[in-house]
């Protein structure tokens, strides 16, 4: 990258990430990342959750390091609260391991949702069946849409079945989620968008399960993000001993993830049964879903991803255009 005549840190704001979005491979620089902590290069630590005194609210911090580019940073995230309506936001610091000092701070919520539907994506690619033919989507928001756009490319996909409550109502939002790609088709009830899917991608903020047991008439791969209410799960969590289970990273996701707990608490669920992880998917070592059972892959948000992908907005900011001198 080139760094020269910058100030650092540079401080990236919202509109500023949105322009440069476009141009970054989300899912190349998540690729890089889960190889070098496959082959020890990164470090992921738990995420933490800080409490406010009085009440006042919370944040979570993500946290990651990377060798492969030389850097480490963390997100925080806080839930403010302020009366009807909380604040919620997300600021990446990003430094170097080369000299310690802060290389940028830039505002997480677009990367955020981009780094969420990428980490799917990733999954997807490696775990669903090269014959599935059949997404569903459960969620409309900007993470549903994101996880279109990223799963889109990924099979030839005869369907794509979305559904979200708040689009039957919703023109300007139906023609938003239809304009995403052709293929796109409109569910008016949840159990006619998962039915016959071989890939459902739950994109909700429930807290509580959205599938319930006999909307899926075949094995199919289930994704999960869910939200950060407390046990927070989007799947019953006694489906979880009948699936071939994974996750983004086995070492922190079984202790935050709200099904994977409830699972182990009240099921006898063990996170021994964890089949792989990104880490291992990416690196091949991770046996594929037997295609027999539904699998889940669960996702709760990484440091590393956070990590990664503002590694990835620096190095684009940074990086000489065409046209320019170096």
């Amino acid at each position: 990258m080139s760094t020269t005549n910058q100030d650092f840190p540079l401080i990236v704001r919202h509109d500023e990430v949105r322009e440069a979005l476009p141009h970054l491979d989300v899912r190349g620089a998540l690729t890089r990342m889960f190889l070098a902590l496959a082959g020890g290069n990164a470090v992921q630590p738990p995420q933490t959750l800080s409490l406010f005194p009085r009440g006042a609210g919370d944040f979570i911090t993500y946290l990651g390091a990377v060798a492969d580019a030389a850097v480490f940073g963390a997100k925080l995230s806080p839930y403010i609260v302020a009366g009807s309506k909380p604040v919620i936001t997300a600021w990446t610091a990003l430094m170097s391991m080369e000299n310690g000092q802060p290389l940028m701070w830039c505002d997480a919520g677009l990367l955020t949702v981009e780094r969420t539907a990428g980490t799917t994506a990733l999954a997807v690619d490696r775990l669903a069946a090269t014959s599935a033919c059949r997404l569903a989507i459960v969620g409309a928001g900007a993470v549903g849409q994101a996880h279109l756009r990223h799963l889109a490319p990924l099979r030839a996909w005869e369907s794509i079945d979305v559904f979200s409550p708040g689009l039957a109502d919703d023109e300007a939002k139906r023609a938003q989620v239809t304009a995403l790609d052709r293929r796109v088709r409109i569910a008016k009830q949840l159990e006619d968008c998962v039915r016959d899917a071989d890939v459902v991608a739950l994109c909700t903020s429930s807290g509580q399960p959205v599938l319930a047991d006999g909307m899926l008439s075949k094995p199919a791969l289930v994704t999960s993000i869910s939200t950060n209410a407390a046990d927070a799960h989007e799947i019953p969590p006694t489906w979880l001993a009948a699936m071939d289970v994974y996750c983004d990273y086995r070492e922190t996701t079984p202790e935050s993830a709200g099904e994977m707990k409830l699972a182990r608490e009240r099921h006898g669920w063990s996170a021994q049964s964890v089949r792989g992880d990104l880490a291992e998917l990416v690196a091949g070592t991770a046996a594929r879903p037997s295609g027999e059972r539904h699998a889940l892959f669960r996702s709760i948000g990484l440091g590393l991803e956070d990590v990664a992908i503002a590694y990835a907005l620096f190095t684009h900011l940074t990086s000489p255009r065409e046209g320019t001198q170096c």
